[in-house]
């Protein structure tokens, strides 16, 4: 008979994400120093984090200089793509792994002129589990939820938008086809993450992308203004 008394745990979760919170907290530095906004974007395969982008580059690449990490299991389409709008871009291959972590982060900085940056979007892999777990040096996560995926999606995945500063409800030029309440996904959302803004917008037509880029902008001028403190 076995004595559970001398059984030894080991919480291998717990020792991981401890570790990746200390890289984490070292990339923040790094970006503190460089006076680097960066963002973590993430959402579910499919929400329209690359279309998202490409607008978000258009309506700011006159004001920051923008770079973009593109993190996927393979392929490099993104990062064609976003160059194309107007941004520095590396591309991570993730080698299977269904998230970045703070050193994947970490290294893909170390790839690019940070001395000639102003703001950095890591387009995350596409997975709403995952990514919520891990910090990776982020001075704000937003999230993507595209209509077509449904209003239910907090009920689903609750850490994702709780540990989320901004919700992108995007694709809201497909609602008239879907069964998509937008007050009772703010009533699920308000459950999880009561201060988190919700902003619908639709990538395609630009709708919304005004409140988008006002708060990012807002974001990354508070950024600026506390770190000369």
């Amino acid at each position: 008979m076995v004595n559970n008394s001398d059984i030894t745990v080991i919480e291998v979760k717990e020792n991981i994400l401890a570790d990746n919170d200390k890289e984490a907290e070292k990339v923040r530095a790094m970006l503190k120093e460089h006076g680097i906004f960066l963002v973590n974007l993430m959402s579910s395969p499919g929400a329209g984090k690359t279309t998202t982008l490409v607008r978000t580059i258009g309506a700011l690449k006159e004001k920051y200089r923008i770079g973009v990490i593109e993190a996927d299991v393979d392929s490099d389409v993104d990062a064609s793509t976003v160059t194309a709008a107007g941004a520095e871009a590396i591309q991570i291959h993730t080698g299977g792994s269904c998230h970045m972590d703070a050193e994947m982060t970490a290294k893909g900085l170390e790839s690019m002129n940070t001395d000639a940056l102003d703001l950095i979007f890591l387009e995350n892999v596409g997975n709403l589990v995952c990514p919520a777990e891990f910090d990776v040096g982020q001075n704000a996560r937003v999230m993507i939820l595209s209509v077509p995926e449904g209003d239910d999606k907090p009920l689903k995945y609750p850490l994702m938008f709780k540990v989320s500063d901004l919700l992108l409800v995007n694709k809201t030029d497909t609602a008239p086809v879907f069964d998509f309440d937008m007050d009772r996904l703010r009533a699920n959302v308000a459950a999880l993450n009561p201060d988190m803004p919700v902003i619908p917008v639709s990538a395609k037509s630009g709708d919304g992308f005004g409140d988008w880029i006002r708060w990012l902008d807002e974001a990354v001028t508070k950024y600026r203004a506390d770190r000369t403190e």
